[in-house]
């Protein structure tokens, strides 16, 4: 009875033991129910340390069959042709004749003038039930006829409306039916990483689509002579030729960007026009064919934590004027370069593209209310606004004659005389002090500074020569900042001018 008893013992303690093991082994080999709730955490758990990154959602890459599938029969490709005339023998495009490079034309002297087309393309999506569909501006800027492929059917299409300066376009179609359209979501609420897919025509490869996410936001590229208006998002979903004017689209299939341009020199690298702004100029391609937009008058700049404080600011909010054009609203309003704006008809200006994009969005002959900073001194001031045109502003051996130096900022410069103003191609009425040469090291250097900018003044003192430039840099103290307001002037054209601030912390 007792070796019975002891063999039960013995079996149950393997058993018990085995268990254990299998346990312990599992927990090792990470083989818990993938469906197991984690505990609820409690009330006074501390968060994540700052550094952690947690997985959320799923552990699986989804799908985007379905997306594509809800977006794709909304996505057009755009055909634009373009119509030129020229002499007969004029060596343009492919109809030129082997024998005519030879012998030249063959019927010298006059005849009719010959036809020459060039074909380009790009994207396109429908935005509206009756056939509207929103292109690039350079997809189809000159084009004598623009045709829409939808559905395997191609369509004659009448240019609505088009803005060179946010490079969009719209455009109409009469397919005789009800059009699947896509819905514009929201740029503003787009978060760097978040999901998107492009869907276009590059490469003449139809309905192609890829995928990645938000790389970034608020790029600007300088693509445009004008960049005032830039404010791409960045994303490394495959944007090539012919994908301009596609959509960019969320997970829930709403455009949120319209794909505009690509990096050649690097892989994914695409930037699309957030839709939000296709949405503010919208109403009017489709009513007036073009955008008016309010015009101020002024070049801004962001700031920094350096500039701020340099201009008695705690933290760096606002757009520091850096110029008032001639004639313009803001001068007769009395704006000064130096002036920062922290509000527009009572709205804070964070950054200059808060200031660029509520004055833009007012039409000529509009009012609005700018608070400004001026010297530590807060006011207001009330403009009226006019119409914002195209913009075409910009942004040898030197004499030894006059020539001065302050060591601890590595400058080099020299006072005005005819001939320096002759060699630097300085316009009559500039008044300054010339930068002849700045270090590698200075802390100018950082900040743009370059040989043939203009110091018109100092912590908003005027200087006329060097010996005022001394003075006036002598008067801060050290940990004060040093503020130099510079002019640079295009020596083929000096009515083109680029005014700036450049801020040093003086030692």
């Amino acid at each position: 009875m007792s070796r019975s008893v002891g063999r039960n013992t013995a079996t149950l303690a393997l058993l018990a033991g085995a268990v254990v093991f299998g346990m312990v082994l599992a927990s090792g080999l990470d083989l818990a129910p993938t469906g197991a709730a984690a505990p609820a955490a409690s009330a006074g758990a501390v968060a994540a340390a700052p550094q952690e990154i947690r997985a959320t959602g799923t552990s699986y890459m989804p799908s985007f069959a379905d997306l594509a599938e809800r977006v794709l029969p909304a996505v057009v490709s755009i055909e634009a042709q373009t119509i030129e005339r020229a002499a007969p023998g004029a060596p343009r495009g492919r109809g030129q004749n082997p024998f005519d490079f030879f012998f030249g034309p063959r019927s010298p002297g006059g005849g009719p003038q010959r036809e020459f087309r060039q074909d380009s393309g790009g994207s396109g999506f429908v935005v509206s039930a009756d056939g509207f569909v929103v292109t690039n501006n350079h997809v189809i800027e000159g084009a004598t006829k623009v045709r829409v492929r939808l559905d395997d059917r191609l369509y004659d299409a009448e240019v609505k409306g088009a803005d060179a300066a946010t490079d969009l376009a719209l455009v109409k179609i009469d397919a005789g039916r009800t059009l699947p359209y896509l819905p514009l979501g929201s740029s503003e609420q787009l978060r760097v990483g978040d999901y998107v897919m492009a869907i276009g025509n590059p490469l003449a490869l139809d309905h192609t689509v890829t995928v990645g996410v938000v790389s970034a936001k608020g790029r600007s590229i300088g693509l445009s002579q004008d960049s005032s208006f830039e404010n791409f998002i960045q994303t490394d979903a495959a944007i090539n030729r012919g994908n301009s004017g596609g959509p960019l689209v969320n997970l829930r299939g709403e455009v949120i960007g319209i794909a505009t341009a690509m990096n050649w020199g690097a892989e994914n690298i695409g930037f699309a026009v957030p839709v939000d702004t296709l949405k503010s100029v919208l109403p009017q391609l489709r009513d007036k064919g073009r955008v008016s937009r309010g015009y101020l008058g002024i070049n801004i700049q962001n700031l920094d934590y350096d500039r701020a404080a340099a201009f008695g600011l705690d933290k760096p909010e606002g757009a520091l004027v850096t110029r008032v054009l001639e004639g313009s609203p803001a001068a007769k309003a009395g704006l000064k370069h130096g002036d920062v704006v922290l509000s527009v008809d009572g709205r804070p200006v964070r950054e200059t593209r808060d200031l660029i994009d509520y004055v833009s969005a007012q039409g000529p002959g509009k009012q609005v209310e700018l608070g400004l900073l001026r010297d530590g001194e807060r006011l207001s001031r009330r403009v009226e606004l006019t119409e914002r045109e195209g913009s075409d502003e910009s942004e040898g051996s030197v004499p030894e004659e006059q020539a001065g130096g302050l060591e601890w900022l590595g400058l080099d410069y020299q006072d005005l005389t005819p001939g320096v103003r002759e060699s630097y191609g300085l316009p009559a009425g500039a008044r300054g002090v010339v930068v002849r040469d700045v270090a590698a090291t200075s802390p100018l250097y950082d900040e743009g500074v370059a040989p043939g900018d203009l110091i018109v003044e100092v912590n908003g003192r005027a200087v006329a020569d060097g010996a005022e430039l001394e003075a006036a840099v002598g008067t801060i103290r050290p940990g004060g900042f040093l503020r130099l307001y510079l002019q640079r002037f295009d020596p083929r054209n000096p009515e083109r001018t680029v005014s700036f601030f450049a801020i040093v912390r003086v030692p």
